[in-house]
């Protein structure tokens, strides 16, 4: 329990600076949670956990503690294989690293961004290493297996290939066959206080618990906090709601899962989330295969009305093809569920060359057109603050993180095949108001597992097969052509 504490207060101190904290408070903030990271890693390096560990091996252990010794021993070797000065300096150059990006890409300021990059990569690099020797791994699958456990980077190269193959042809057979269909645009201005209210009322409708959590703005959404007390991030655009509307969503996915994990787990390591993918699983059923379906949109309408006041364009079936709308855009999370994993192919196949050391820092830029334009015939040159500086996740040092994002996607298209096969009404259902059968699968199959299970049994269990991307090609071709 001891290390759940920890690991909540540094939850907590974490959200305090992405929504809250002062600009001025970032110094003494970072060294104050770099302290405590290097806290957790004396607890979780204590040498007489080795023992404890070795004896529990030939114990008579049911299938939660067996799964509970599991994840602690993947904890205790991935701890020992790095000294606190590194984790306390990593933390340290990545906090710095974050603070200073978030007016360095308002400003556009790849250059000045280097400065600090440059250290968060040399210190991933060497995090890195020390991973693969302990473990045997390449350098990228041992930051990799920290999100995935298991997923290797020959898995996600498989899975990516096949998705290259399909992608463009269908991105470009989508955008031909919207090119006609009537679009009205919403009018605004939207004003933010007007957007919390839409956003808090179809979080009520998605199931939150506001006794257990709550809703705020940050420079980037996210999702944070502990199961208990989970802590969720939008921002706003008073010329855009959907951007606020849909990142709302998709972190409300991730907050279900947290607000439903087993109660009798909790502090245990068999009581989180499996994996990122699975994590991501969640918010994309609920940002993608449920929020953006024309049953939902249907609900959706008259809440816009309530919210914003009646226009033609929240009309539900002109909302649906507004929210269905496949375009060929710079920034990944504002991008539809057809063009977004070519967006995650590119970052992953950056920051692997980038940590293998194939390539330095200095050359993401001309890598990042080179590749927007071949996988969305885009131009970004000069143009960093809407592409290589446009997500957060590198600033701290987040490497290996982009592949569960389209895991995700897959697992969340499985989910919704399964849920179909043993609710046939579950369309109908939806339509009316009622996400019973939804959550009900959810929770009976996902949330309530938690890390009992390694993932490819997980999934087994829940959908009765392994992963099959099958299904999110199917899903995206029955949904838009």
């Amino acid at each position: 329990m001891r290390l759940y504490h920890f690991s909540h207060a540094a939850s907590i101190l974490g959200w305090d600076r992405n929504t809250m904290m002062p600009a001025k408070g970032n110094e003494a903030r970072a060294a104050a949670e770099a302290e405590l990271q290097a806290l957790m890693h004396r607890v979780r390096t204590d040498p007489q956990l080795a023992e404890g560990l070795r004896r529990a091996e030939s114990e008579s252990l049911s299938d939660t503690e067996r799964a509970n010794l599991r994840e602690m021993r993947r904890d205790w070797r991935d701890a020992n294989a790095l000294p606190e000065s590194l984790v306390q300096a990593k933390s340290l150059a990545g906090a710095k690293c974050e603070h200073a990006w978030r007016s360095q890409r308002a400003a556009n300021d790849w250059r000045g961004f280097l400065e600090n990059f440059r250290e968060v990569v040399r210190l991933s690099r060497e995090e890195a290493k020390l991973l693969a020797d302990d473990s045997g791994l390449s350098r990228y699958d041992a930051l990799m297996d920290r999100y995935e456990p298991g997923v290797r980077a020959a898995d996600i190269d498989r899975i990516f290939g096949d998705v290259k193959q399909w992608l463009p042809q269908l991105i470009t057979r989508v955008q031909a066959k919207q090119r006609d269909e009537p679009l009205i645009a919403p009018v605004g201005p939207f004003p933010v206080v007007k957007q919390r209210a839409m956003n808090l009322a179809v979080m009520k409708r998605l199931g939150f618990d506001f006794d257990a959590g709550r809703l705020d703005e940050s420079a980037h959404p996210f999702s944070g906090g502990v199961p208990e007390d989970v802590r969720l991030t939008t921002r706003y655009r008073e010329d855009d709601f959907v951007q606020s509307l849909m990142g709302t969503i998709h972190e409300t996915g991730h907050a279900r899962f947290e607000q439903n994990l087993p109660r009798e787990w909790l502090g245990q390591p068999v009581g989180h989330a499996r994996s990122y993918g699975i994590h991501e699983s969640q918010s994309l059923s609920f940002e993608m295969q449920l929020a953006r379906s024309r049953e939902f949109t249907g609900l959706l309408a008259p809440m816009l009305n309530e919210h914003f006041g009646s226009q033609p364009a929240f009309d539900a079936d002109n909302l649906h093809r507004l929210l269905t709308r496949v375009k060929r855009g710079f920034i990944r999370v504002n991008a539809d569920e057809v063009t977004y994993p070519a967006h995650i192919i590119l970052r992953y196949e950056i920051e692997r060359a980038l940590i293998e050391g194939e390539i330095e820092p200095d050359d993401i830029p001309a890598l990042w057109d080179e590749k927007m334009k071949t996988l969305l015939g885009l131009d970004t040159r000069g143009n960093y603050k809407d592409g290589c500086l446009q997500d957060v996740h590198w600033s701290d040092g987040s490497f290996g993180y982009f592949p569960s994002y389209t895991l995700g996607a897959m697992y969340a298209a499985q989910w919704f095949a399964a849920m179909r096969s043993t609710s046939p009404d579950l369309d109908a259902r939806i339509a009316a108001g009622d996400f019973t059968p939804a959550f009900q699968w959810l929770k009976a199959n996902v949330w309530s597992q938690a890390s009992r299970w390694d993932t490819p049994e997980l999934v087994c269990r829940a959908s009765g097969e392994a992963l099959n991307p099958a299904h999110f090609r199917a899903h995206l071709e029955t949904r838009y052509l």
